[in-house]
């Protein structure tokens, strides 16, 4: 075997991990489409809605009722959001509200749902300020 082959195999490997750790689902954490998140929101009392894209991002508009915690921002601020609460995560398109969700399980937090595919996939009208 050529160095190569043993070079395109080993970069192909690591395409692939790194695709499968940016897409696999995080354990523990519910995955809704549009409509499962809007019962989710109406339908439990018990919860907190959370915008983690940027406040630029949150300003041109949001679900109504999030409060804006950017993931860049989430680690510092996890005070602000209650573990005894279900929290409902969403961003653009749902990679960074995945994220997020990885960052709340890791600190404890147990009833955590993220909008699949962002507010791109919301279908709504959103909120704006």
């Amino acid at each position: 075997m050529s160095i190569n082959t043993v070079i395109n195999i080993a970069v192909l490997i690591l395409i692939v991990w790194f695709l499968y750790t940016r897409l696999k689902p995080v354990k523990g954490v519910k995955n809704l489409k549009a409509e499962d998140f809007r019962n989710e929101m109406m339908n439990n009392n018990k919860r907190i809605v959370v915008d983690v894209r940027e406040p630029g991002e949150y300003k041109r508009g949001f679900i109504k009722g999030a409060v804006n915690i950017p993931l860049s921002q989430l680690q510092r601020r996890l005070a602000e959001i209650p573990k005894d609460k279900t929290v409902l995560l969403y961003c653009q398109s749902g990679m960074r509200s995945k994220n997020a969700a990885k960052v709340l399980s890791r600190s404890g937090y147990s009833k955590i749902a993220h909008l699949q595919g962002g507010v791109s996939a919301w279908g709504d009208k959103l909120t704006h300020k």
